[in-house]
């Protein structure tokens, strides 16, 4: 199931749901029963692998000590066969809350001595919140029934591109935005800035054997989950990573540590606390061993998006060893509360990362002195700005903070990144192209005009900035306003300097500029050629860069079949897209001396087409390469009784679509098909226009709908059989009558009917053979098949990218051209063309006394102009 798929189904239950709960609560409820069916599911997985059938299984009870040890010692809990998810679904009509409850209860009690810590109170805000389901026992029952059958279809493999509670968080937050208020969104930091967060962290991270990461205040623990995804690329063994995490909210640290345990990290590598992270700092320890167990807690990375701005308690802070050094935050703004306490806890060669609102690169006061610490004590390492809009609950600007405990330079870069996102709904959404720019300027920590700037801490010391750190001051990212020449608006022409502005295209191609402009010697040019876009792409130095760009492009699918296709089951999938990436701005560097191409637009065509393609190698790597040829039953949410019901609408490939095997295996059954869908495109067209031919009058009978926009066939089938049967033939009526016409509306609609007819039954026919045809590939056939679904749309898209670089320079020279094609003195001549026009008018006119002293004085007034 794909995050669409998933969204919808949850959307329709959280529709149904919402009357009874409030939104945020919902969410609790299904994210609750989410983690009980993965851990029953992972329980059943177990105990198969460990020989029990279900017989054997279902026999176990709490009784059985040493079994159920055996489940805890593996597991770190055990859940009783009564108690499973399966079981509820079995019971149907038998299950009841009370259900629930129990399982609840007994999971309590069975929880590894060992592993109190993850597992205890786990359920709590599940168990205590169940009798808002309903006010009866028989509505809870329902509420929790309908959960089960929605939460019953969704992934808990782990195998997803995507982590599945945070995902589900995130969607429910954004559409009850409304009920859920503003503040639920602090819980989460969303999946792009994770990302971005995530690839800096793991490039710095990425040589070392173990890692420990922290984050202070973990939220749903998406952050701590991307960031141990993008170290275990580089990392040959995921379980060298230890997580450790703190939540002050009860409910939100049990998601912490549901999605870490859902992730398949060991229980060994989670280490979590609920707790206040100002208040109540590490050490850890366990309280069973508090001398052995001891740990400081000094971590490789730290991560954090605290709640911004938020009020604290700064009293007899100043002897904490988290502020000693740097100062106390304001109590009315706690921002650099938290980012000391996570600089605190990082080792010497660590990193850390923190989101904040904008304003603590300025703001005064007690934060001014902090800041001045961080800088003179060279700490502060990159500051990156992020588009507005881009939290959930709140629009104002967030900016991501690097900090290192020891660094070998004191220069900040800074970064402005807040132009490049992608509009979704009323958020902004960075995208796979904003995030790899960005990861690549900060790894190579390079100055990038308009986007970037390494600044030396001299400037940030000085006079003119005194440690103000407001991006604005060191990046310029802002568009140069829109210009008129006053010259060219005069005469006409084009100016010039308008034309340097596009010096990178003069630069690629030398000649090109005197070839489509007449260049006399003064400021301004002339356009020399009528159809600037023939003349772009006939020029000898574009034909020429196309074929540079063919060239270096020649093999690349050949390339990408051997790395995708040919390695399907073996490689990486987390790696391999950074692979292609690697190959794709090698050829791209190799297409002529000036880079025309932006490299980041070419690497959004290539996440665009990889997203579905790493989900299909996920597939294929879990399930084999026999997925590739199963068909899965296509189910869809059909309204029956008033209520919505799930039913199978045909089938649907597990890998391979129906529409592509069709174009590949059954062109003529499809041309057919096509063929007739065409036919009866026609003869809608030809229903609509005798629909126009008839009078209203004709319209309020019974042969059309109520609203006169439609026929109804079956009584123009039954008039018109009347009509020919009285008039013994039509020949003698006359055409334009309203009798003549019903009956050829009656012929079209009998038309009509056998072709919608005869087009389900042969696409019915044609998707069962399509079924039969997915079933029976050859392995030669499904390569074949993959290669058109993965690499020929991919690599398709790559070789239009230096047409659509062609056009953009058409349309910018078009643009200008049209700007000063018209000028003043055309724009004053038609003025006073019209004005002449209208003294002409007016001196035809007539009227009384008064009214022709007006319409001289009129002509007066436009004589003078």
């Amino acid at each position: 199931m794909n995050k669409q798929q998933l969204a919808s189904k949850i959307w329709a239950s959280a529709n149904q749901m919402r009357s009874k709960i409030e939104a945020n609560e919902y969410k609790d409820y299904i994210l609750g029963f989410i983690f009980y069916k993965y851990l029953s599911d992972k329980l059943v997985a177990f105990a198969t692998a460990e020989g029990f059938t279900d017989e054997d299984f279902s026999a176990v009870t709490e009784d059985d000590a040493e079994t159920v040890d055996h489940f805890k010692s593996n597991l770190g809990y055990f859940i009783a066969h009564q108690h499973l998810f399966s079981t509820w679904l079995d019971q149907t009509s038998d299950f009841d809350v009370a259900n629930v409850r129990e399982a609840l209860s007994a999971f309590s009690r069975l929880i590894h001595p060992n592993h109190k810590r993850l597992f205890e109170g786990i359920f709590k805000t599940l168990e205590t919140g169940l009798s808002k389901l309903g006010d009866t026992a028989a509505k809870q029952t329902k509420a929790i029934s309908d959960l089960l059958q929605l939460i019953k279809d969704i992934p808990m493999d782990g195998k997803q591109g995507y982590d599945v509670l945070g995902f589900i968080y995130e969607y429910l937050i954004g559409m009850f935005a409304a009920n859920a208020g503003k503040k639920a969104g602090e819980f989460y930091t969303p999946h792009e800035v994770s990302v971005l967060i995530s690839e800096v962290i793991a490039h710095h991270l990425k040589d070392r054997e173990t890692i420990q990461i922290y984050d202070s205040t973990s939220g749903s623990g998406s952050l701590l989950l991307n960031i141990g995804q993008a170290i275990a690329k580089h990392m040959g063994d995921k379980d060298s990573i230890k997580y450790y995490a703190q939540e002050l909210k009860e409910n939100t640290y049990n998601l912490t540590r549901m999605n870490l345990v859902m992730r398949g990290i060991l229980p060994g590598n989670i280490v979590t606390r609920n707790a206040d992270t100002l208040e109540d700092d590490w050490p850890y320890f366990d309280e069973q061993d508090p001398v052995n167990s001891y740990n400081p807690l000094y971590l490789d990375a730290v991560v954090s998006n605290p709640p911004y701005s938020q009020k604290w308690d700064p009293l007899h802070k100043d002897t904490d060893p988290r502020y000693a050094r740097f100062g106390v935050a304001p109590k009315s703004k706690a921002d650099y509360a938290f980012l000391l306490h996570d600089l605190y806890h990082l080792k010497p060669n660590g990193i850390m990362a923190i989101v904040l609102p904008h304003g603590v690169l300025f703001r005064g006061g007690e934060e001014g002195v902090i800041r001045k610490q961080l800088i003179e004590n060279d700490h502060l390492e990159t500051i990156i700005g992020l588009p507005s809009n881009i939290f959930f609950g709140t629009g104002i600007p967030t900016v991501i903070l690097v900090l290192r405990q020891k660094r070998k330079s004191s220069d900040v870069l800074f970064v402005d990144a807040s132009k490049g996102f992608a509009k979704e709904g009323k958020n902004n959404k960075l995208r796979a192209c904003d995030i790899k720019k960005i990861t690549d300027v900060v790894v190579a920590r390079a100055t990038v005009p308009g986007f970037s700037r390494l600044v030396p801490k001299t400037e940030l010391q000085g006079e003119a900035n005194d440690y103000n750190l407001n991006i604005p001051r060191y990046v310029d990212s802002s568009e140069p306003p829109e210009s008129w020449d006053l010259y060219a608006s005069m005469f006409g022409g084009i100016p010039l300097s308008e034309l340097d502005a596009l010096a990178n295209f003069w630069k690629a191609f030398p000649n090109l500029r005197p070839a489509l402009f007449t260049l006399d010697g003064t400021p301004y040019a002339q356009p020399k050629v009528d159809d600037l876009a023939a003349a772009v792409s006939q020029h000898l130095e574009v034909t020429k860069f196309n074929e540079d760009f063919k060239r270096a492009f020649d093999g690349f699918k050949p390339w990408l079949y051997s790395e995708l296709i040919g390695k399907m089951l073996t490689l990486q999938v987390p790696r391999q897209e950074a692979l292609i990436c690697d190959q794709l701005f090698e050829r791209l560097a190799k297409v002529g001396t000036v880079p025309l191409i932006d490299k980041y637009q070419a690497y959004q065509v290539l996440d665009d087409h990889w997203q579905p393609i790493a989900v299909d190698l996920e597939i294929l790597q879990t399930e084999g390469f026999g997925a590739t040829r199963v068909v899965d039953p296509n189910y869809v949410v059909r309204k029956k009784d008033g209520k919505d019901v799930e039913v199978q609408d045909g089938w649907k490939g597990r890998v391979l679509p129906f529409d592509l095997v069709q174009l590949a295996h059954h062109k003529k059954e499809l041309a057919a098909l096509h063929k007739k869908e065409a036919e009866l495109a026609e003869v809608v067209a030809q229903l609509e226009e005798q629909l126009e031919g008839f009078s209203e009058e004709d319209k309020a009978k019974d042969t059309f709908n109520e609203a006169g926009d439609k026929f109804v066939a079956a009584a123009v089938a039954k008039e018109a059989k009347e009509l020919e049967a009285d008039a013994n033939g039509t020949s003698a009526l006359d055409p334009e009558s309203y009798e003549a016409k019903i009956i050829q509306a009656a012929k079209v609609l009998a038309k009509e009917k056998s072709l919608k007819a005869a087009i389900k039954k042969d696409a019915a026919a044609l998707h069962l053979k399509t079924k039969a045809t997915i079933e029976k590939l050859s392995d030669e056939q499904v390569y074949a098949l993959l290669e058109a679904k993965w690499l020929t749309p991919l690599v398709d898209q790559l070789n239009g990218l230096p047409v659509m670089v062609m056009y953009g320079l058409v349309a910018k020279l078009q643009a200008l051209v049209e700007k000063y094609r018209i000028t003043y003195a055309d724009n004053a001549r038609d003025i006073q063309q019209a004005e002449d026009a209208l003294v002409c008018m007016l001196g035809e006119l007539d009227g009384g006394d008064f009214d022709l002293k007006g319409i001289e004085e009129l002509k007066t007034l436009l004589a003078r102009g």
